[in-house]
């Protein structure tokens, strides 16, 4: 029970801060019906109860089952065991993460159907499967993170003069929602369980990095071969903005309970199921250890469920229509400023980030503060943010301006960073896009497209996960050279 405590107070003081910003927001320039109002301070209760208890579940429950998971495939010494387990657990994982279901609704809703939500699912499902194997390879193997990723960011690059910029958006936001709430701590720990049996402890540390963005890559290349094979170039897109709300403050989260209990459910049953199967045949774990994992994945369900539920109710919709509302305004200073502090303080609640941040004080031994790491996530965040709300106000600034030389600067300070830095920070890039971007910043930043005149919701709502997957990249790579400068004289300087 202490634990649950020490989870909440730490949750809590994640998301007062935005909290704090809505009702600064709602006082002065972007007033919200009462209604609304009502609906995200409830909804912000949820979030707070949800997020404890998905953190409490993911350590002692889905956190225990990747890594079992993870010895489990690497003691087979067997290659082709690797590889189904890469396209099983991938393909199961990724098709159930909840981050993807919003966002394939989203594009949905805004296409108007004309991009279906169960063909993205499918697509960046075996995109995710298929690249999540290739980063369990790459450890059995030894290839070198920053090899690997230089190769399959160019593949993305030759890809991309083929893909129209609907799609280009489409497909670097995929990549962002599928690393979310369920699927980091999953990947996270089956790559630590399968990199921590080698005898080389230095490779193990790197190497329980970089599984995350080495799949993520998945869903970007998927999109674009959807788009290719399937020729549509030519969408348009608009965004309904409610700014009264529903008369009720309750319906909303009781409308939403079914469904997400239901995706909740479709995403864990399998992971489970396997961890079982393997248990019966493998593992023998003991009764009480068994018993502990299957607490955590009935609490991960617990809370993910309340979570996402707050999230939907509450959260999105008010999103949309601060954005809309500031973005109205007649001083454009005004949206530029929000943008920015939300991108600061989103970050802080987002349940894959504790995960993480966590990790990374693990593997190196509390030398990398994770409260370092969060002031550079929170940083690179909040200048994604504001740049994608740049995009939307300057005519002809399309998403490659920023993704191209973004990418080609991350892809140069791979060389240059501690290596160990380097995985973090693509994993970092997945990680920093989860389930409160995906819905409130995403709603904030289409809202505001819906109401700039001359902006296009499709082309330049979508893209801000994107952006806000690439700076987190770039900002842990430069911690990683300034913790290089520090440690001239001994510490990481081990570790390039």
């Amino acid at each position: 029970m202490n634990i649950l405590t020490e989870k909440f107070k730490e949750v809590l003081l994640s998301v007062l801060p935005i909290v704090a910003i809505v009702l600064i927001l709602h006082f002065t320039i972007a007033p919200l019906e009462t209604n609304l109002l009502l609906r995200f301070l409830l909804g912000a209760l949820f979030v707070v109860i949800g997020l404890a208890i998905f953190l409490l579940g993911t350590d002692i429950g889905i956190t225990p089952i990747g890594t079992n998971l993870g010895k489990g495939i690497a003691k087979s010494n067997k290659v082709w065991i690797v590889a189904v387990a890469g396209i099983v657990l991938g393909f199961f994982i990724s098709i159930a993460e909840p981050d993807l279901h919003i966002l394939a609704n989203q594009i949905s809703d805004v296409t108007g159907g004309l991009i279906n939500n169960s063909s993205i699912l499918i697509y960046v499902s075996i995109g995710i499967a298929i690249m999540m194997t290739i980063g369990l390879l790459r450890i059995v193997f030894n290839i070198p993170l920053y090899k690997l990723l230089t190769g399959i960011y160019f593949v993305i690059f030759i890809l991309s003069l083929f893909t129209s910029n609907e799609f280009l958006a489409i497909a670097f936001d995929a990549s962002g929602a599928t690393t979310g709430a369920l699927t980091v701590p999953f990947m996270l720990a089956l790559a630590l369980g399968v990199s921590n049996l080698k005898k080389n402890g230095k490779a193990s540390e790197k190497d329980s990095f970089g599984l995350v963005a080495i799949s993520s890559s998945g869903a970007i290349i998927a999109v674009m071969m959807m788009n290719i094979l399937g020729g549509q170039d030519e969408l348009s897109g608009s965004l309904a903005v409610d700014l009264t709300g529903s008369e009720s403050v309750i319906a909303p989260f009781l409308h939403h309970f079914p469904t997400i209990t239901k995706e909740i459910l479709i995403a864990l049953v399998p992971i489970v199921s396997i961890f079982l199967l393997y248990q019966v045949f493998f593992l023998k774990l003991s009764k009480r250890k068994l018993a502990k994992i299957l607490k955590g994945a009935l609490y991960v369900f617990i809370g993910l469920v309340i979570f996402l539920v707050g999230v939907n109710a509450g959260f999105m919709e008010v999103g949309s229509v601060v954005g809309y509302t500031v973005a109205a305004l007649d001083n454009s200073l005004y949206v530029l400023i929000v943008a920015f502090v939300l991108g600061i303080v989103t970050i802080l609640a987002e349940p894959a980030v504790y995960v993480l941040t966590h990790q990374i004080e693990d593997v190196t031994n509390g030398y990398v503060k994770r409260k370092v790491v969060l002031t550079a996530l929170s940083i690179g965040v909040g200048l994604a943010v504001l740049l994608s709300m740049i995009r939307i106000l300057v005519p002809g600034l399309q998403l490659w301006h920023f993704i191209l030389p973004g990418y080609i600067v991350a892809i140069g300070l791979m060389y240059v960073a501690p290596k160990m830095f380097v995985g973090m920070a693509f994993d970092a890039g997945g990680v920093a896009s989860g389930p409160m971007t995906a819905t409130f910043i995403l709603a904030f930043v289409q809202g505001a497209a819906e109401s700039i005149e001359g902006a296009n919701v499709l082309l330049d709502g979508f893209g801000m996960i994107a952006m806000v997957a690439m700076m987190p990249i770039i900002t842990l790579e430069i911690l990683g050279l300034l913790f290089k400068i520090k440690s001239r004289k001994g510490g990481l300087q081990s570790n390039e």
